[in-house]
């Protein structure tokens, strides 16, 4: 073994074993034989298109230059569905809805703008095709102000010159339209200021035409998160609601809802994404689920009748969305040791241990046990209550570090910030570790995966329990002697960025912080940001303009003047969610203070990078900086990052 310092380590995670035999695997349907799904790839500018197999023969239904995504709320979600030979997707470019039948090549389905801006955006949809009916979310940015959300219905067979004909209106959102027995249509609303996992309902009622009679409140309350509906074969309504403080399963029928299996789990994540199905009706009884306890996922089967829950995959397997039809299962599955995977089971074996067949690999990276780093999970003491994490220690078989030394330690603060942080596999993490940095991935209070109470930590106290929480977990770490006490980083995208400049504002904790698209100014946020978000910081902060005082306090720009550790800022030009002002703004009050600063801007990104050159600069940059102000020699061969100041601070 080569003895070599921390961060110097020569690995075999490059950057481009994340981007140039990578895609990132999503949104699985099974349709009788055939099996769909998208894959994002980076090395063709982050494109996202449909595949399907149909027994051995995988043909992409959507070629270049379709972009199989959705920008409604921004984050997209369900931006494809399928029917017997037909398939319907959302084409990022322009927003418009198109159709693909057989092996023919798309055709429009909604109209085009005259400008040819995405105006109307579709997302979450249904395809109905012995019913020649589409259901999908419409996002309509025709007018002035805030976007005009519905639900809308859109002709299979017809080019719908409208945009669909309009079923549900009046809320401010809408999610999960589905269509059951005797023309009994589901969906989740919910109004400002809540978000989709603080306040929603799901209602119910009779489709006739373009009109929906009898409508019924299902589920859902001013304190209750109801979501995901789905009708079962003998019409129940399934769906998830966190009433008992836990995203549970229940079933509703006309005379009563009851609970399927009660437990501290929860059996859905938060529901940033639409079109996500975290669990699936196989059959009267049987239920294909997902869940989280203490932040290790679970894929099982939940018999009903004997409220059984059977892991039916290794614990520690996860996955965003299952979909299973006529016995046949498919699942994008995750796991602590490899990287994410297609795979189909079949569930028409009853009593059995259903086997999962890969399909599909999401990358071709097969690291060797001795530079694999596994998630540890750590727990410490915060003012609410205990804060949960994963910690990777460095390594790499081949180096051992001098004696008497400890590595520097990322903290990483996930997005959201109602996101979670979890044990799967990840290139990035490897990337780090494998060179001898250490991580600490922070589920800090607010983060979702431990039940409501602990989501409700962050209520009106964003920037204090997330700060607080990472800052005592690096601390916990050094303490632990697992970390350098010296150089404690912390690395942050969105909301996660937020938190990391913060954390570098607030507490002396740190000595160097990377923030990806971070929030650097909670009024700018405020005025600037989407529809979706629009209200999200009543919750965390408090109504505005009545709590200015508040968001001024907690705004990191505005305390540059306790700020003593270096930044880098990584930002997309096109970011609609936190606008490129905002680094600009934290980059420039830095600069001006004399700290050592770096900015780049990269043209064409939005709200996250997806090309392929994008993320080796990211990634580089990330890897120099660090080496620079935390003293370390990386073994790659880094380009130069202008780091204003660092001489001289």
């Amino acid at each position: 073994m080569i003895t070599a310092p921390f961060g110097s380590w020569s690995s075999p995670v490059t950057i481009a074993t994340m981007t140039g035999a990578s895609v990132t695997l999503g949104s699985p349907t099974v349709l009788g034989p055939d099996l769909y799904w998208t894959e994002s790839r980076a090395d063709q500018g982050g494109r996202t298109t449909l595949v399907r197999l149909s027994g051995d023969v995988r043909t992409e239904l959507t070629p270049e230059p379709y972009n199989v995504r959705s920008r409604v709320h921004e984050y997209g979600g369900g931006e494809y569905a399928v029917g017997p030979g037909v398939a319907v997707f959302s084409n990022f470019t322009d927003g418009r809805l198109y159709v693909v039948r057989g092996d023919q090549p798309p055709t429009p389905l909604s109209p085009s703008a005259p400008d040819g801006q995405p105006w109307l955006r579709f997302a979450d949809l249904r395809v109905y095709a012995e019913r020649d009916l589409v259901l999908a979310v419409r996002e309509d940015h025709r007018g002035p102000g805030e976007p005009v959300n519905t639900l809308v219905a859109l002709q299979l067979s017809g080019d719908n010159p409208d945009g669909g004909t309009v079923l549900c209106w009046g809320a401010d959102f809408y999610a999960g339209p589905e269509l059951g027995p005797d023309q009994q249509l589901a969906w989740v609303e919910w109004n400002h200021p809540a978000m989709p996992w603080d306040a929603t309902r799901i209602r119910a009622g009779r489709l006739a035409g373009d009109t929906i009679e009898a409508i019924r409140e299902i589920a859902g309350g001013a304190e209750e998160s109801a979501i995901h509906p789905q009708w079962a074969g003998d019409g129940r309504l399934v769906f998830l609601s966190d009433r008992t403080g836990w995203w549970n399963l229940y079933a509703h029928t006309d005379s009563a809802t009851t609970a399927l299996h009660p437990a501290e789990h929860d059996f859905c994540l938060a529901p940033w994404r639409l079109g996500q199905h975290p669990y699936a009706v196989v059959d009267e009884d049987r239920l294909l689920v997902t869940w989280h306890d203490e932040g290790v996922a679970s894929v099982g089967m939940l018999r009903v009748s004997a409220n059984e829950l059977a892991l039916i995959a290794p614990l520690g397997t996860g996955t965003a969305s299952v979909s299973v039809h006529a016995g046949r299962a498919a699942a994008v599955l995750t796991s602590p040791e490899s990287p994410p995977r297609l795979a189909a089971s079949d569930l028409s074996l009853d009593g059995s241990c259903p086997r999962w067949t890969q399909l599909r690999r999401s990358s071709v990276v097969e690291l060797d046990p001795g530079v694999l780093s596994r998630a540890r999970p750590v727990t410490w003491p915060g003012d609410a209550g205990p804060v949960h994490g994963w910690f990777y220690p460095p390594t790499n078989a081949a180096f051992v570090p001098p004696d008497a030394t400890l590595p520097p330690l990322i903290t990483l603060s996930h997005g959201g910030p109602t996101g979670f942080a979890s044990a799967d596999f990840n290139l990035q993490v490897q990337y780090w570790t494998s060179r001898g940095v250490a991580i600490l991935d922070v589920n800090y209070g607010g983060s979702a995966g431990y039940g409501r109470a602990y989501r409700e930590r962050l209520r009106g106290r964003w920037g204090l329990v997330d700060v607080a929480d990472c800052a005592s977990g690096a601390a916990a770490m050094a303490s632990a002697g697992l970390a350098d006490p010296r150089r404690l980083a912390i690395a942050g995208g969105s909301a996660g960025g937020y938190t990391t400049l913060r954390a570098l504002t607030a507490t002396d904790v740190f000595s160097a912080g990377i923030s990806r698209y971070g929030v650097g100014d909670l009024e700018g946020l405020v005025r600037d940001t989407h529809k979706f978000e629009a209200r999200y910081l009543d919750g965390l902060v408090g109504p505005y303009p009545a709590a200015v005082d508040v968001y001024r306090d907690r705004s990191p720009v505005h305390h540059v003047d306790e700020l003593s550790a270096p930044i880098l800022l990584l930002q997309g030009a096109e970011d609609q969610v936190v606008p490129p002002n905002q680094a600009e703004a934290m980059a420039a009050a830095a600069r001006a203070k004399g700290l050592p600063v770096a900015l780049i801007v990269f043209p064409g990104e939005g709200h996250g990078f997806r090309r392929a050159e994008n993320i080796r600069t990211a990634m580089e940059a990330e890897l120099y900086f660090l080496g620079r102000v935390f003293g370390f020699t990386p073994d790659d061969d880094l380009p130069t990052v202008p780091i204003d100041n660092l001489d001289t601070a």
